[in-house]
């Protein structure tokens, strides 16, 4: 079924990274939904904003993202990615619509060993409040049958109008103009992932009604320092780079050392084809910089 012109896809988080660019593609058919007036911790609000609008499909891309924050803040982290999915599968279920939840390849992260990437069906293992609370978002919206859970990474794209801060690629360019040397991490495994393309993936799936899990990336794997690295080379810059490990970068929250995601079941489906990492970084590049 293709959401044509009578059709409105309600998007939370629609001022956010990936949410901004979706209501951008979607034009009059989104409905755009973001904090504080649509605020996933209050159930009943919610639940009356969507049986108001009676959209035919609902694309959730709000989250609490601040991982090392979550790990005081749970109860809130909880409310956001966990409790406020269930919210929304139920009032999905109860108007009979899709409910597309965004997720993340933090669900994995458990075996510092592993170096095959993740199929869907593969165990998650979460570590820390962030991965636990996704993990258990997807549980809750898997409660409801019209559901697509789309695991993905490391976003970067366009600013959303409510993103507090530059993604990974743009603070490297701005650290690196300023003459900063830097220190990045250079052994968590994964595959950053350009917002237009998952944008992409997500309306195919969401139009073909392709219900179930799905991991969708760009091709590849990567690690943030040889990420940096491909940035840096690709507009001309040669900052200062130390190589770091994760116990070294110190963060509050766990990362995962291995969490590059397969997209054969995706890519099986025959859409739209995702580029690999480093033609994805070109692409943005050229956009944004004139690389």
């Amino acid at each position: 079924m293709d959401p044509g012109t009578e059709t409105k896809i309600a998007v939370t988080g629609s001022q956010g990274q990936l949410g901004s660019e979706l209501c951008r593609r979607l034009g009059v058919r989104a409905i755009p939904l973001d904090w504080p007036e649509f605020d996933l911790t209050k159930s009943d609000d919610v639940c009356e904003t969507l049986r108001d609008l009676r959209p035919s499909s609902v694309i959730n891309t709000a989250a609490y993202t601040q991982v090392d924050r979550a790990e005081e803040d749970s109860q809130r982290c909880w409310a956001v990615n966990a409790d406020g999915v269930g919210c929304l599968a139920r009032v999905c279920e109860e108007l009979g619509v899709p409910l597309l939840q965004i997720s993340t390849d933090y669900v994995f992260g458990g075996d510092a060993t592993r170096s095959r990437p993740y199929r869907e069906d593969d165990a998650p293992a979460p570590q820390g409040v962030y991965a636990r609370s996704k993990l258990a978002g997807e549980q809750k919206a898997s409660a409801w049958g019209q559901h697509i859970i789309v695991r993905s990474c490391g976003l970067y794209g366009k600013p959303g109008l409510k993103t507090a801060a530059s993604n990974f690629v743009d603070t490297m360019l701005r650290l690196a103009r300023q003459g900063k040397s830097l220190r990045i991490v250079a052994d968590q495994h994964c595959t950053p992932t350009y917002v237009p393309h998952l944008a992409t993936a997500v309306l195919y799936l969401l139009a073909a009604r392709h219900f179930g899990t799905y991991h969708v990336v760009n091709g590849g794997a990567t690690t943030w320092h040889e990420f940096a690295c491909e940035t840096f080379r690709l507009t001309g810059l040669s900052p200062a780079v130390e190589r770091i490990t994760t116990a070294q970068y110190g963060a509050k929250a766990p990362r995962p050392p291995y969490s590059v995601l397969d997209t054969s079941k995706y890519r099986a489906l025959g859409g739209p084809v995702m580029p690999d990492w480093q033609s994805a970084l070109k692409e943005y590049l050229g956009e944004t910089q004139g690389a």
